[in-house]
């Protein structure tokens, strides 16, 4: 076992491919999305305003999409995609100019299908970081899929794992930074962990780069409605 996944097990986390097999995989992504209730937060909700999330999380995919740029030269397309619409998660998205936000999508693969068309890429180029019912099926067909632990499912995680959907499950839940630790495991898995960090430590001419890049990318916005993605103010 390689110091990688030495350390990621001894935290708890759970390797249901073995990691030789996921840094393959990884080798291929192109893509990233990520569900939002219950991996940026615990899933709870008062009011409209939805779920939040946490710096913490936002930093580590800002560098996971650093490290991309870094080998590649090219920000990875990268996605929200909920059942639900959050305004936490539209804040987070443009904020960090991700490629785009899907709201309304009960039926995820049809979410799926319109990011993957847009972007020109396959299934299996895409990593994706989810944690329950409405997400397996895009779970079914990504290349690579890191399932955001919760205890209180142990029926469901039991399911998921017999039907080999996901590839590697949290040590943390939505709630405990799931989505940094899913972050650093992938960069850990790349070798490029190091490398970014002393970049964005330092602020390096990379980095501002890259930032540059990053920030010229509006995000858009997009519903399910009546069985159609639609953007947001079109009708």
């Amino acid at each position: 076992m390689s110091e990688i996944d030495l350390l990621f097990s001894n935290a708890g986390g759970k390797f249901c491919t073995p990691p030789e097999e996921l840094q393959q995989r990884l080798s291929k992504a192109r893509a990233i999305i990520f569900d939002w209730d219950g991996v940026f937060n615990n899933g709870a909700k008062s009011d409209s305003s939805g779920s939040p999330f946490s710096e913490p999380d936002a930093m580590g995919i800002n560098l996971l999409r650093f490290s991309f740029w870094l080998s590649h030269r090219q920000i990875p397309p990268t996605a929200i995609l909920s059942g639900e619409e959050n305004k936490s998660g539209l804040y987070l998205a443009q904020r960090e100019h991700y490629a785009s936000v899907y709201f309304k999508s009960t039926d995820k693969i049809k979410s799926l299908n319109h990011f993957i068309n847009s972007h020109q890429l396959l299934p299996e180029e895409i990593i994706f970081v989810f944690d329950d019912v409405l997400d397996l099926s895009i779970a079914q067909v990504c290349g690579v899929r890191i399932q955001v632990n919760r205890k209180a499912s142990p029926m469901f995680n039991t399911w998921v794992a017999l039907h080999h959907l996901a590839d590697y499950v949290t040590a943390h839940d939505g709630s405990h930074f799931a989505v940094r630790e899913a972050c650093e495991l992938i960069m850990g898995l790349n070798g490029t962990f190091e490398t970014a960090l002393h970049e964005r430590m330092m602020f390096t001419d990379q980095y501002k780069e890259y930032l540059a890049a990053r920030q010229v990318s509006a995000t858009r916005v997009f519903y399910l409605i009546d069985g159609e993605i639609k953007l947001a103010g079109t009708k």
